[in-house]
């Protein structure tokens, strides 16, 4: 894959373009501020961007803004965020025109080679990846009305959804048939009034409202 790498810290930068490249993929431009990184993104229009949240010049969430920045010139324009601390903000403006796509990840997940490629395909193929220490804690707050119509079963699904896992890899840590899963996944979107559309992608729809319906509480 091309991916356009922004990242203001040198040693974390340099490690991860090393690591991009063991797996494979062309770092085709490096970024180290906001303004910077946004104009990569769209001048070279990678297969992917991995962007630090907190850059230059402000260094609070310049990396996020010139992200959504270049989305918005370049609709569906796959980003995986990475950030030091658990904002579920920055997943809920990620995902907001639901477009999928989008990753957000706490930086420590990088050590992890496999699971920080998988989630790079992931997000690279259209899907979403959220940290599942942002799940977990949406998943310590009590159900407001909004979820209070899913089972708990359904409430595990939308956990794992949100975390951008297929049907399959939901069956298999389940222990569920993938029927049994399609159904709850179906059930889940019935009742959070996610009717079947082409045109959108339900599974985004039905994180975004797990993340706002969290938000509330």
């Amino acid at each position: 894959m091309r991916i356009v790498l922004a990242e203001d810290q040198f040693l974390l930068r340099e490690g991860l373009t090393r690591l991009l490249d063991s797996f494979g993929h062309e770092v085709v431009a490096v970024a180290c501020t906001g303004p910077d990184a946004q104009e990569a993104l769209v001048r070279h229009r990678p297969d992917i961007g991995v962007v630090d949240v907190r850059m230059p010049p402000e260094n609070t969430d310049d990396g996020l803004r010139a992200a959504l920045a270049a989305r918005r010139e370049i609709p569906g324009l796959p980003i995986l965020v990475l950030s030091q601390h658990v904002e579920q903000l920055y997943a809920r403006e990620l995902l907001a025109d639901g477009a999928g796509g989008v990753g957000y990840l706490l930086k420590d997940r990088v050590f992890d080679a496999a699971e920080f490629s998988e989630s790079l395909e992931r997000v690279a193929s259209g899907g979403t990846a959220l940290d599942p220490v942002v799940v977990a804690r949406l998943l310590d707050r009590p159900a407001s009305t909004r979820l209070a119509t899913l089972t708990e079963r359904e409430r595990e699904m939308l956990a794992l959804m949100a975390q951008g896992l297929s049907n399959n890899a939901i069956a298999r840590a389940l222990h569920l048939s993938e029927g049994a899963v399609s159904k709850y996944t179906t059930s889940t979107f019935d009742k959070l009034g996610l009717a079947a559309d082409p045109s959108t992608n339900r599974r985004v729809l039905a994180v975004i409202a797990y993340l706002e319906d969290a938000e509330r509480l």
